[in-house]
């Protein structure tokens, strides 16, 4: 050890403890006294002997070189003594300081110019903390764990609680959460829905093996690993199906998965004959039909997300499906002649199931290109599923309302994505986000605006500009601050829910409806000096309630065939996470373009891709069933509870859902496998029903391309649901009673028997008769009567139950859900259509 310079103030620093009992101390003890100085950057006892690091405690070693580096800046010569049982003291305390592995978020604005970048911006700051093990026996290098630039702008590090505490005050510091060991959830609506990998449903049906889904849509992007073939069968001998080679898109790009792909545009070509076809191929760059696909029958792919958000593993409904692909779908656009051509040719080819994820709006089903179509699939065995539309909330929005087909709404899940904004006086709220960017705002000063110019929000640079819609102003709102290039902003909306798409925007934002937003208001007039923080890039799994019918999902009844009661089901549609062209942005809400392999979407849409991996599933276990048995199977053994065994609602109002806005409730596939019963129809049964709703003969035949008779026209289709209306017919008798006659096929044990279980409807008289059905053996057919009795005007608009057939001993709940309204069926909101 160096003397000590007589013309340098000198300070000794000497410490002992007493002895204690009852301490931990650690198992190296060193014996006498450890003294450094801050002219030597070695440790000695007082023997002379110099110690080496790994000898010296961490916490000893710490406050050694804290009282050095003070000394230093003072112009003193300081000599430090500790006595052995200080040290196993000390020893003692670290071995109470554990480190944990935390994801750190920084503001990348705050990184000093002199940095190269941020990784050599976390590395120093890591080089800077000094306690616990990571201090002196780990490297900054494995201390850092990652650092990020695009799902976050931060890092991850290995951080005792004290040095978590010295990094919250380093410069450019925003948040921190300890990383978390997630199951794999992403989609997170597969398990949702209760599929589970290894048991239920996916064993059973051998997670869809055998069965080919055509997926009428933007085309698909080959290269996703969501496409990849292994572990998948070869193509069935009898599959008709081929691979068009054209841009980009040669036939060897189709595999085991993919095992069909072509395209139409014959149609938007001539209706746009100056229009430049940017990919004439299957190739998709749109994005939306390699995400339905990839929703209903995509492998499973780990470690995917969304910047960030819903980290896990992505998988399909139904994962060892074929994939057969037909585009019609180009620039957002659909000819009714190409959609057509292409579910032809998939009938041709002898896809199983087709997934439809648009509509022509509500029109007749004489007129409706899906309508026709898919009544020749329906002929040919094939299970067509439709999306409902996303047109909201009101009442007969509903597009797709074809009878043979399956028509789904749209729910969300137990997961959310979303942000947390908190302001000067500590108080959090929480908002749903996609915002894909990396840079969270913090402490930074607030404004109200109103946003009505770019002039406006300019003026507020390094602000957050807090921005009220008003008359319906918030697309221009969001677009001001755009143009303005805004540091960060806040929209508060009127209306019942936030569109998720919305926040997606290049800059730092939050969405939020009046609530939380005059929260906000309120702060501000308050504070003198008003100022938030965001924080992004947060998943919370197993929320609730959930499902919900979300308030973009249209709603029935059907205005093209309002005595079946629409929509059929609901499915999985908000913040789904599923492939995405690598070279398609994200959205198309950005002058900044994000790219990933992976997006989420919200929409009926992605719903109707789930009930088409979900029929998949059902179909490889009953290969010989009619498309009504598969609906039937789907719907009678839907969920009408959410996660909090109460009644499913709808987001944004809060109110007890309908039939009207859920269907028979949400699927559940593995229930849907073995249904006990089910309700069968054939061709024949739709063509009365379209004889019973007054169709010439000559729009008959259009529909079905056959010369089917009109023999026994009926409103009443042998459907697992009912609806009936009490409208005040001025020729109806005051008391109307209306009666629907239902035939059930067993499928479930060969002997048994059901008793019927009815919710009461207000206002009304309901029975069934008989009330027991008793069958003696397998595959038995027994019809029953329910009867609606009540005034032909009704007091309540609308009443909603369900009537359900319970086998002895419980094992099979044979549900199907009941309205009853006093709305016209005739009445037709304005038309609708879209995506």
């Amino acid at each position: 050890m160096k003397q000590v310079d007589e013309g340098q103030p000198t300070l000794l620093l000497y410490k002992s403890f007493p002895s204690h009992r009852g301490v931990a101390t650690s198992k190296r003890v060193l014996t006498g006294f450890i003294c450094s100085d801050n002219g030597s950057k070695s440790f000695v006892n007082l023997k002379g002997k110099i110690l080496n690091k790994q000898e010296i405690p961490n916490s000893v070693a710490f406050i050694l070189q804290s009282i050095m580096a003070v000394a230093l800046s003072l112009s003193l010569k300081v000599v430090v003594c500790f006595h052995a049982f200080a040290i196993s003291l000390l020893a003692s305390s670290h071995l109470e300081q554990s480190a944990d592995t935390y994801i750190v978020h920084m503001d990348s604005s705050a990184m000093p110019k002199p940095y190269s970048g941020h990784h050599a911006w976390y590395s120093s700051m890591l080089s800077s903390l000094s306690d616990g093990p990571a201090a002196v026996t780990t490297s900054t290098t494995s201390k850092l764990i990652y650092s990020y630039r695009n799902s976050i702008n931060g890092f991850t590090a290995t951080l005792t609680p004290s040095e978590l505490e010295a990094l919250k005050r380093s410069p450019g510091y925003l948040s921190s959460n300890p990383d978390q060991f997630l199951q794999p959830h992403t989609t997170r609506s597969q398990k949702f829905i209760g599929l589970q990998r290894g048991s239920g449903a996916w064993t059973a049906a051998n997670y869809g093996d055998g069965v080919v889904i055509g997926v009428v849509d933007s085309g698909i992007w080959p290269e996703s690993a969501s496409f990849k073939d292994e572990g998948m069968s070869k193509p069935p001998s009898w599959w008709k199906g081929k691979c068009l080679a054209d841009a980009n898109f040669t036939s060897s790009m189709c595999n085991n998965k993919i095992i069909g792909a072509r395209y139409y545009n014959k149609g938007f070509l001539a209706k746009y004959p100056d229009e430049t076809i940017s990919m004439n191929s299957t190739r998709d760059i749109e994005g939306h039909g390699t995400h339905t696909s990839s929703t209903a029958a995509g492998g499973f792919v780990e470690g995917v997300s969304y910047f960030g958000y819903a980290n896990g593993t992505a998988v399909g409904v139904a994962p060892r499906a074929w994939i057969a692909v037909y585009k019609a779908l180009w620039d957002g656009r659909i000819a009714q002649s190409d959609a057509l051509a292409a579910i032809d040719q998939a009938i041709v080819d002898g896809v199983d199931i087709l997934s439809l994820s648009f509509s022509f709006g509500n029109n007749s089903l004489n007129v409706n290109p899906i309508s026709i179509a898919s009544f020749r699939a329906m002929e040919k065995g094939i299970f067509v599923a439709v999306s409902a539309g996303n047109d909201g909330t009101a009442y007969g929005t509903l597009s797709n309302g074809v009878p043979w087909a399956t028509t789904v709404g749209a729910g969300t899940m137990d997961r959310d994505l979303y942000g947390i904004l908190t302001l000067g006086n500590g108080v959090q709220i929480r908002f749903p986000s996609w915002y894909p960017g990396n840079h969270s705002p913090r402490n930074k000063p607030l404004v109200l605006s109103e946003c009505d110019s770019t002039d406006e929000i300019l003026k507020f640079r390094g602000y957050i500009v807090v921005c009220k819609e008003s008359y319906d102003m918030l697309g221009e709102q969001t677009y001001h601050a755009r143009e303005a290039n805004a540091t960060a902003a806040i929209f508060i909306t009127d209306e019942k829910a936030v569109l998720l798409d919305d926040t997606r925007t290049e800059f730092p934002s939050v969405f939020l409806l009046l609530k939380e937003g005059q929260t906000v208001i309120d702060y501000i007039n308050k504070s003198s000096h008003p100022r938030a923080s965001m924080e992004f890039q947060k998943t919370e799994m197993y929320t609730k309630p959930a499902p919900m019918v979300d308030t973009y999902s249209s709603r029935g009844p059907s205005p093209e065939s309002p005595y079946v009661l629409k929509p059929d089901i609901l499915a999985p549609g908000t913040s789904v996470l599923a492939a995405w062209p690598s070279k398609t942005p994200v959205s198309d809400n950005f002058y900044h373009f994000w790219y990933s392999d992976y997006n989420v979407l919200s929409g009926t849409s992605m719903a109707t891709a789930h009930i088409a991996g979900a029929a998949a599933l059902v179909k490889a276990v009953h290969p010989d069933w009619s498309p009504a048995a598969i609906r039937s199977a789907l719907m009678t053994t839907a969920d009408i509870l959410d996660n909090t065994q109460n009644p499913i609602k709808e987001r944004g109002s809060n109110d007890t859902a309908t039939a009207l806005d859920v269907g028979a409730g949400q699927v559940n596939p593995k229930q849907a496998l073995n249904p006990g019963l089910i309700y069968n129809a054939s061709a024949e049964d739709y063509v009365q029903l379209i004889c019973a709703m007054g169709f010439p003969k000559k729009e008959i035949k259009k529909i079905t391309r056959s010369s089917y008779k009109c023999l026994n026209p009926s409103l009443d289709l042998n459907y697992p649901s009912f609806i009936a209306y009490f409208n005040g017919d001025i020729s109806a008798p005051d008391e109307l009673v209306q009666v629907f006659h239902r035939t059930v096929t067993n499928v479930g044990e060969g002997r048994s028997s059901y008793t019927a279980k009815l919710t009461p409807l207000k206002g009304l008289k309901v029975k069934v008769e008989p009330m027991k059905l008793v069958f003696k053996s397998k595959y038995e057919k027994l019809s029953y009567n329910l009867t609606l009795e009540g005034p032909k005007y009704m007091t309540e608009y609308l009443v909603n139950g369900h009537l359900s057939w319970v086998s002895d001993g419980g094992k099979y709940v044979v549900r199907s859900p009941i309205i009853a309204t006093r709305r016209d069926p005739g009445e037709t909101p304005d038309s609708f259509g879209g995506f």
